[in-house]
């Protein structure tokens, strides 16, 4: 069922004419870019015992677009999403949603925002259509309350009562009620958590269609396969500042690709001689492990391949660099192993 906005959609630009203004500058508004924040701070308690969770963070959300926002536990996320959604003030900086400020002027800003926490919570003993029905009440121009049930796959399960659905059915109430009210801007913080593989793809189906249809939508999500395959943007947190930002490629652009393989004691690949020069890599070895990181992937790979003549590599893996690797490398938790540059 395609879904439908009840406002225009402006071409997304290319850039956010603000993002980079001087310190101080007001913000422009620009419909394209509904979400922005520049020098955004949030510090929790006073004095010495104070702590800084977001540390000036500087970013900017188109229209149609998908913004995905990662970052270990602690990173300072969903501290930074609850400021772009309104739930609370920022320490310092300057922050816009559909050129309002959120938070001060967040009976103008609500009717047009969609917020899925990661826990939400329904009366007891409410039915799961009563539960939209009453949620439905605090908008101005909701879709019809079985739409929404339809949507996200929980029509069949109207009359049942809240508390009686899965774990993985009231994320998806979660989200029905996140988009009940057509919204221009959707805040999602960990949508998925606890779907099922079916359930996951039908809720990424349904946020294709909010991007098409205009809508801006900022994520968070532990899933990095989520944020691959649906973001247009993304940014990495860590100790409470971004430190990557970009399209996937961008974000990736400065990761080696890798190649591994094992060489198991009185096997063939053993009597193999030293590897050959593998220009630009650089080679680790585990015990049988051999790790190769290299920025180019088929030249090296074709050496590798050559070297071993047809003789078994077991577990040979050869991949591009990936988001989860890059996640791994900034939270300091990447391989172990030492790599040194390939004689």
């Amino acid at each position: 069922m395609a879904l439908q906005q009840q406002h225009a959609t402006t071409a997304d630009p290319t850039t956010d004419p603000s993002a980079h203004g001087e310190p101080g500058t007001e913000l422009r508004l620009d419909p394209g870019v509904p979400v922005r924040c520049r020098g955004l701070r949030r510090r929790y308690g006073r004095g010495s015992g104070a702590f800084e969770a977001v540390r000036g963070v500087d970013l900017h959300a188109r229209a149609g677009e998908m913004f995905a926002l990662l970052g270990t536990n602690g990173a300072g996320k969903t501290s930074t999403l609850e400021v772009l959604e309104g739930l609370a003030r920022p320490s310092a900086g300057q922050v816009q949603v559909l050129g309002l400020d959120p938070y001060t002027q967040r009976r103008k800003v609500r009717p047009s925002i969609g917020i899925m926490l990661q826990e939400a919570g329904f009366a007891s003993g409410t039915t799961v259509r009563q539960a939209g029905q009453l949620w439905a009440g605090t908008m101005a121009a909701p879709m019809p309350v079985d739409e929404a049930l339809e949507l996200v796959g929980l029509a069949h399960r109207r009359r049942v009562e809240v508390q009686n659905l899965s774990g993985g059915e009231r994320r998806r109430l979660d989200l029905a009620m996140a988009v009940l009210g057509r919204p221009r801007v959707l805040f999602l913080d960990e949508p998925t958590t606890g779907l099922d593989p079916e359930s996951r793809s039908a809720t990424w189906s349904l946020l294709t269609q909010l991007l098409e249809s205009g809508t801006c939508v900022v994520l968070t999500t532990h899933y990095l396969e989520e944020a691959e395959r649906l973001a247009d943007r993304i940014a990495i947190m860590h100790e409470g500042r971004i430190v990557r930002t970009g399209t996937l490629d961008e974000v990736v652009a400065d990761e080696p690709a890798a190649i591994e393989f094992e060489i198991a004691p009185g096997s063939a690949a053993a009597e193999l001689p030293a590897l050959p020069d593998l220009p630009g890599a650089r080679v680790a070895r585990r015990g049988g492990r051999v790790r190769i990181e290299t920025d180019l992937l088929q030249d090296t790979l074709a050496r590798v391949l050559t070297w071993a003549d047809g003789v078994e590599l077991p577990r040979l893996q050869a991949r591009a660099a990936s988001l989860e690797q890059v996640f791994l490398r900034i939270a300091g938790g990447g391989d172990p192993i030492t790599l040194r540059d390939a004689a």
